[in-house]
């Protein structure tokens, strides 16, 4: 190695140390700026208005979407909507997203009665797809439907409607969320 080598080398690694500095630096100040940046946020308020709804559709394995649109449902809140007027005994409310959607019946003091659902090519939960697999062993699900109904009454009903394929033959089948076939 020779002096001019050397010289090059000892100026990047000061260039290296003095940019790791500077950076080091900023973020110290941007992280110092935020702490001492206090902002007052607004009060939350937390109603158990709807639990019962969403224990009877909760289902640990469904994806994010489905539970975010059940989640609306049963935080939306008919009393506060611009359409709301007490003269009606039902609202008739729904929540969409490109893959499914949530339709939800609420009464006139804000209390959700029932839900239709449906959400198209949803992951199948373990025990749905174990019933399939077995009862189905050298099938593919190629489509897949969820559904669920919801009553305040008897609480909510989910079904998946499952296309399988087998090279070129094609069969339905109705899945209960227990496993059971129902055709």
């Amino acid at each position: 190695m020779n002096i001019r080598e050397n010289i090059t080398n000892e100026t990047q690694k000061k260039l290296t140390m003095k940019k790791t500095m500077l950076i080091l630096l900023i973020g110290l100040s941007l992280c110092y700026s935020d702490l001492s940046a206090q902002e007052l946020l607004p009060e939350v308020k937390v109603t158990a208005m709807r639990y019962k709804y969403l224990s009877a559709v909760d289902n640990r394995e469904l994806p994010q979407p489905v539970k975010m649109l059940e989640r609306m449902a049963a935080e939306y809140d008919v009393k506060s909507s611009e359409y709301y007027d007490d003269q009606y005994d039902e609202y008739f409310i729904s929540f969409y997203l490109p893959d499914g959607y949530v339709l939800a019946t609420y009464d006139k003091d804000g209390k959700l009665m029932r839900t239709a659902e449906r959400f198209k090519n949803v992951a199948l939960p373990a025990t749905v797809a174990r019933s399939v697999a077995n009862a189905y062993p050298n099938w593919a699900v190629s489509n897949d439907v969820y559904l669920v109904t919801y009553k305040e009454e008897s609480g909510a009903t989910k079904l998946w409607k499952v296309l399988l394929k087998d090279g070129d033959k094609r069969r339905r089948v109705k899945v209960k969320e227990d496993g059971e076939i129902v055709r």
